[in-house]
């Protein structure tokens, strides 16, 4: 693309920013003269991979008014930290936040650096957040690529290679559309308006091109089928795999977690005792002799794979995490959150005061089967 289109183009999309901006609670408006605190970028950014605004914008408010700096941060047990990222999922992402607000408090004596090379030899920082954080916080010429610019920047050019292996190819061109041709302008409007294009106008399906300031530009329009780009090659089958989670209760009705292993799926978390998720059927032993009872399955997806929990259930004691039943379903990961609600709704005690009674005045819940072979799942 020529200087002058790209010029063009640049002050076509920044007009448009300037109008139609997101409101996000951690940036500032366009043209502001103030930059956005480092702190906040940064937790949004790591926040936003692979989830939404909407899913990570409470988890946001809520990190901010519980440690409203990185030293704060840096201070919180690992624990707290774990039970505040539940339900974000890529749970490495947390302990990696962990070990840079870390890193930052006490190495950077709480300041980020503000150089995309400094800043990309800070712990679970990739290419990607440090060129953010940059461009955001601190007003440098960074190419900020994520998938929205991905996206935009496929169909602008009307590149023909697949994702993933175009991806180096997608970064060159958006290196191509970086440049310093509005005084006045931060580099992260630039970014920002790209990102915002991308999630609100030139959408995955159903892309908004008549109401897109830079479709004049686009070849992927220019095709009839902007929607084809980014090519994306064929996904192999998800494999899947079952495992049993067993939900314990002790008499005063807390419930029975553990912690998992720092390393693996779901690192660091609490979680229900479990047996291996395995593609066949696994033959697996209860954490604790009881009378364990069938409480059905519950149907989780991870990246890589699909996942068919069974749901076993039991009172008894035993040397666990005894947790009350609100904090567990707070501070559980997804996937056993899942299947402890699934076991609180068979549990008679889940039936409120006066409501599910019979003639005789006993609760009546459902009835369940005590397994006969409590590590097979059910479906």
């Amino acid at each position: 693309m020529p200087p002058a289109d790209i010029a063009t183009l640049r002050a076509a999309l920044l007009a448009w920013y300037d109008a139609h901006a997101r409101t996000l609670q951690w940036r500032s408006p366009p043209g502001a003269a103030e930059r956005t605190d480092p702190y906040r970028v940064w937790l949004s950014e790591v926040m936003l991979q692979q989830t939404t605004v909407p899913h990570a914008a409470p988890y946001f408010e809520r990190f901010t008014a519980r440690w409203p700096t990185v030293g704060d941060l840096a201070a919180a047990p690992d624990s707290d930290l774990m039970a505040a990222w539940a339900g974000l999922g890529y749970y490495a992402r947390a302990r990696n936040l962990l070990a840079c607000a870390r890193a930052v408090a006490n190495d950077h004596g709480g300041v980020f650096p503000d150089t995309e090379v400094a800043l990309l030899a800070l712990p679970g920082v990739g290419a990607y957040t440090a060129a953010a954080v940059a461009a955001i916080a601190f007003d440098r010429s960074a190419n900020v690529v994520d998938g929205n610019v991905e996206r935009v920047v496929a169909r602008l050019f009307a590149v023909e290679t697949p994702v993933p292996a175009a991806r180096p190819e997608l970064k060159r061109l958006a290196a191509t559309l970086v440049a310093d041709d509005r005084p006045g302008a931060r580099h992260g409007d630039w970014a920002q308006a790209l990102m915002d294009l991308g999630s609100t106008v030139c959408r995955p399906k159903s892309p908004l091109c008549l109401m897109c300031p830079i479709s004049g530009f686009c070849a992927g329009r220019a095709t009839g089928e902007p929607e084809r780009y980014p090519v994306r090659t064929k996904k192999a089958a998800r494999p899947h795999r079952r495992g049993v989670a067993w939900v314990l209760r002790d008499d005063g009705g807390r419930i029975a977690l553990v912690r998992r292993p720092d390393k693996g799926l779901l690192g660091g978390m609490a979680g229900l005792p479990t047996s291996n998720w395995l593609e066949a059927t696994p033959d697996a032993l209860p954490p604790v002799a009881a009378d364990w009872t069938d409480a059905g399955a519950v149907e989780h997806v991870f990246t890589h794979f699909s996942l068919t929990l069974a749901v076993c259930v039991a009172t008894g004691q035993g040397d666990f995490l005894w947790t009350p039943e609100a904090e567990a379903l707070a501070a559980l990961p997804t996937v056993f959150r899942k299947a402890l609600e699934r076991a609180l709704a068979m549990q008679p005690t889940s039936v409120h005061p006066g409501e599910g009674r019979g003639p005789d005045g006993r609760l009546a819940a459902k009835a369940h089967k005590p397994l006969r072979n409590p590590g097979r799942p059910h479906r």
